[in-house]
C-alpha cells in the first residue's frame, strides 16, 4: 500500500491564484490520468467524470491552467495540443511515428534550459524544446519474415 498522499488540486489552484471549480478539478485529474493528453481525450474524461460540462468550458479550463502554469501545453509537429502536469523543470518528450505515444524525457544536460543555442541572437534562452521521434518498444517489435513454402516441381 502506497503512503503517497493524491495532490491536492483545491490547493494547487489556490497557489496560482485561482477559483476552485470542479471543472478544473476535474480537468487537474483528467490529465493526471491521461498524462499527454489531447485536449479531446480530456474533454471526454472530463465529461465522463462530472457529466454536464460543455466543451468550451473544458477548453477554457485547460487555457486557464495553462496560461497560470499548472499546466504545460506541448504541440508537436503535425500532432494535437497535448497537456501534462509536469511544469518547471524543462524536460522533453519522445513521441512514437506508428502509435503516438508520447513519454518524458529528462533534459540532455539537466539544467535549463539544457542546450546553448550556437547564436543565440540576443535573446535571454530560458528553455528549449525538444522533441525526440521514433517508434516505441510496442511499435518496434520486428514483424517475422515471411517464410518460403517449399515447393515441389512435378515432373
Amino acid at each position: 500500500m502506497s503512503s503517497q498522499r493524491p495532490p491536492d488540486y483545491a490547493e494547487l489552484l489556490r497557489q496560482h491564484g485561482l477559483h476552485v471549480t470542479a471543472q478544473r478539478l476535474a480537468v487537474l485529474r483528467a490529465v493526471t490520468e491521461i498524462p499527454h493528453g489531447t485536449a479531446d481525450d480530456l474533454d471526454k474524461a472530463v465529461r465522463g467524470e462530472i457529466g454536464a460540462v460543455s466543451r468550451q468550458a473544458v477548453y477554457d479550463a485547460l487555457g486557464t491552467l495553462t496560461e497560470k502554469g499548472v499546466l504545460r501545453r506541448i504541440q508537436p509537429a503535425g500532432s494535437s495540443a497535448r497537456y501534462e502536469t509536469r511544469v518547471g523543470d524543462n524536460h522533453h518528450h519522445a513521441i512514437c511515428r506508428a502509435c503516438g505515444r508520447t513519454v518524458d524525457v529528462d533534459c540532455a544536460v539537466g539544467e535549463v534550459p539544457c542546450l546553448t543555442a550556437v547564436n543565440d541572437a540576443g535573446f535571454e534562452i530560458d528553455e528549449a524544446e525538444v522533441i525526440y521521434w521514433g517508434r516505441c518498444p510496442d511499435c518496434r517489435v520486428p514483424t517475422r519474415p515471411r517464410q518460403r513454402r517449399n515447393r515441389r516441381v512435378r515432373e
